[in-house]
């Protein structure tokens, strides 16, 4: 504790009584100023242990005297555990530190699209610094459940295998799992590319990946034109872990101003392996007791309380959305690790992509049989519900058709037609990155192939047809509400003859 007093002010003369008066001059008594302060104990892998500052509580932001800051992450008995936010060369040990009497808290607004910045909120574009008065809590309560709306809109991603098997709605939580190198975040990226023309703005939370992966990254954005609508939030590897950990925090709260105000958003974490690593690691040098693979116990309720943040409000409330796509690692394909599981009871269902099918050059590599959306069928387009039907269901039957194949075993010609089509179906599915695709030519590839059309059409040669197709859908095609009538009647006019048109 620090005391101490203040001289008088010297008499106001007769002239400047009038001025005294407005600004108060002539109230002010001497008196004692008490202010409460603490001093570093000791400093080291991005934490720093406080002594004193008995007033202080979870996630105050504590000023050190070198400029230094940082947030309380454990209050104990004798001292406090603070995460480093910003650190100097200077801090060290016997360094006095304070309250700053507030809480996190990041800039949202429309100055952030189009930015790069960290989860503090200092830009890392080389640009001017943030000019938003608007400032929102990076940990704030998920809106109520008065608050809610159900989720009925979709969210295009343009992958065609998502957005016909696999759909996602606006305010649903939808994992992408599966080993590093799989496409995960290709997939998220596309995701992000195909919300241009929309009017869905996205937040990209970089946690804990290498700067030149980063860049990429923005450079893909920018080169696409998605910077236009999306802010990129980073906390790359070599960041202070406190800066880590609050990466998804500080993209969520971003997200969820915008929502609030009526708009749909959406959010990418990536990924949110690194996070809980960096959690379990934060946690361990603060002494926290470790539980199972060494993470906290309320890891699960961190990554709850984040998720939860998305949904979609109902009008009442302005009707914005927020559509989560966080991104979990696994190690040689073993889904069933701690924090895999963790998100898949959290989320609405998930998007796993399978090293195996990759390695076999189906891309992207999601696995139909253990991918699932639990809410996005609510939200799909009803013509193009009605085309992915049993689709689905005829493809899982497929890929277990096929096993007899392998083992040389005679067929029925039946049986050898459908797996016929379902080999079709799978090199329909493939699709190269960076390269959506709109609805209308979802609906387009679905209804031919229901209906026939492409079964002349050779496995090999259906990439080409279909670029064709787009190109057709692109220049002019019924809308999604026509009738399977007009459709039909569309496609017999634009679809190349087997053998011609590069097919």
């Amino acid at each position: 504790m620090n005391a101490g007093s203040e001289n008088l002010t010297p008499p106001i003369s007769e002239p400047a009584s009038a001025l005294a008066k407005t600004i108060r001059i002539g109230d002010y008594r001497p008196r004692l100023r008490i202010g409460e302060y603490g001093t570093v104990a000791s400093v080291g892998d991005g934490i720093a242990w406080v002594t004193g500052l008995p007033s202080a509580a979870m996630d105050d932001v504590l000023m050190f005297e070198d400029g230094s800051w940082a947030v309380v992450f454990a209050l104990t008995r004798r001292r406090i555990g603070a995460v480093l936010l910003h650190q100097t060369e200077s801090l060290t040990a016997g360094t006095s530190a304070r309250l700053a009497g507030r809480t996190l808290d990041v800039p949202v607004g429309e100055a952030l699209i189009g930015r790069v910045i960290d989860p503090i909120g200092n830009p890392l574009d080389g640009g001017r610094p943030l000019e938003s008065r608007s400032r929102r809590p990076l940990d704030s309560p998920s809106p109520p459940i008065v608050a809610r709306d159900f989720v009925q809109h979709p969210l295009y991603t343009g992958t065609r295998l998502v957005d016909t098997l696999v759909p996602i709605g606006k305010g649903q939580r939808q994992l992408i799992i599966g080993d590093e190198g799989t496409g995960r975040s290709s997939l998220a990226i596309d995701a992000v590319l195909n919300q241009k023309g929309r009017d869905v703005r996205c937040v990209y939370v970089l946690i804990g990946q290498k700067r030149s992966a980063v860049v990429g990254t923005i450079d893909l954005l920018r080169t696409y034109g998605a910077l236009a609508y999306t802010t990129v939030v980073v906390g790359e590897a070599g960041a202070l872990p406190g800066l880590k950990y609050l990466a998804p925090f500080a993209g969520c709260a971003i997200a969820e101003s915008w929502m609030a105000l009526g708009h749909d958003t959406l959010v990418v974490y990536d990924d949110l392996s690194t996070h809980a690593q960096t959690y379990r690691e934060l946690s361990l040098l603060l002494r926290r007791p470790p539980g199972r693979e060494a993470y906290p116990g309320d890891v699960f309720h961190l990554h709850a309380r984040l998720l939860e943040r998305a949904t979609v409000l109902n009008p009442a409330n302005g009707g914005g959305s927020m559509t989560a796509l966080p991104i979990v690692e696994t190690r040689l394909g073993e889904i069933e690790a701690y924090i895999p599981t963790n998100l898949i009871s959290i989320t609405d269902g998930q998007i796993y992509l399978d090293p195996d099918l990759f390695a076999a050059g189906f891309k992207p590599a999601i696995d139909v049989t253990r991918s699932v959306s639990r809410i996005g069928g609510k939200a799909q387009h009803p013509r193009i519900k009605e085309e992915a039907g049993r689709m689905k269901l005829d493809y899982l039957q497929f890929l277990e058709l096929e096993i007899f194949t392998r083992f040389g075993a005679r067929l029925e010609s039946g049986m050898e037609a459908r797996i016929g089509r379902g080999r079709l179906l799978r090199e329909i599915l493939r699709q190269e990155r960076l390269q959506p695709l709109p609805p209308e030519f979802q609906l387009a590839w679905m209804t031919a192939y229901n209906e026939g059309l492409l079964d002349a059409v050779p496995p090999a040669a259906i990439q080409n047809a279909l670029n064709v197709l787009n190109t057709s859908v692109r220049s002019g095609s019924p809308a999604l509400e026509a009738s399977r009538g007009d459709w039909l009647k569309w496609l017999r006019q634009n679809l190349p003859a087997p053998g011609g048109d590069g097919t």
